[in-house]
């Protein structure tokens, strides 16, 4: 129950996440926008089991860009008309002002909420296994993506080592960050020169195991599509259909 997002098949999740961003997008009124959210929200609670102060950290950066749009649409939007609700620091801030802000900040939670339930529940290489399997990318490009994916940690890795090379052979430290950030190419060149090695290898790899970049139609690793997945589908859809008809309703 608490793991069904997460064996979601990934490419139906992506195109039901992206069809609800979709149709979300065409509602403007600030209920929409706010019980898609909370919807959400729900949901993720009660089908996965994602780690939520992680969650919490990266919707943060999110909340302050909401609280942005809050604010300035208040202070700096053009007259829309509408009655005077109050007066803020001498501007006199109308319903129509308001709703229009308020649209705009539970948009960026709820388009917000969609994305983090896809890139918390999803494994990335599953995914990619997903799109070649049910909406048939092409096999080059999904391999160069997973290898792409796999090198972003070896990359890291000999980013410090590069960098803790450096100082056991006696470099200065820099005091200011715009001096680190210009002698950054002395672990830019080296880090580029791996990379470009470790590119030829995993090459010279794939085509010693036969990888030709044709379509298959056998993978050592399947992914199909079961019922849950319909009715995960659904719920999600269903959610947005009901918050965007009680959203109107309220509106209206």
């Amino acid at each position: 129950m608490r793991n069904l997002l997460h064996d979601m098949n990934p490419a139906m999740k992506f195109i039901t996440v992206t069809i609800a961003m979709l149709g979300l997008a065409f509602f403007f009124n600030p209920w929409t926008p706010l019980l898609v959210f909370i919807s959400i929200l729900l949901m993720q609670f009660v089908f996965s089991s994602i780690n939520w102060k992680l969650w919490t950290l990266l919707m943060f950066p999110f909340v302050l860009g909401a609280f942005g749009y809050l604010w300035t649409t208040i202070v700096f939007s053009a007259e829309t008309g509408g009655t005077v609700i109050w007066s803020l620091f001498g501007h006199d801030v109308s319903d129509r002002q308001l709703a229009l802000a308020l649209s705009l900040a539970f948009r960026v939670l709820a388009f917000s909420s969609l994305s983090l339930l896809f890139a918390l529940t999803t494994d990335p290489v599953k995914f990619v296994m997903s799109l070649m399997q049910q909406l048939k990318l092409s096999p080059k490009l999904a391999y160069g993506v997973l290898v792409g994916y796999q090198f972003l940690p070896v990359l890291r890795d000999e980013f410090f080592q590069i960098q803790q090379a450096h100082r056991l052979r006696g470099t200065a430290i820099e005091k200011y960050w715009w001096q680190r950030l210009l002698n950054i190419r002395r672990i830019i060149i080296p880090m580029l020169a791996g990379a470009v090695r470790k590119a030829e290898r995993s090459a010279f790899a794939m085509e010693a195991r036969g990888f030709t970049g044709e379509a298959r139609k056998e993978f050592y690793q399947p992914v199909s599509i079961k019922t849950k997945d319909f009715a995960l589908s659904a719920t999600i859809l269903l959610l947005v259909i009901l918050s965007s008809i009680t959203g109107t309703v309220l509106s209206s």
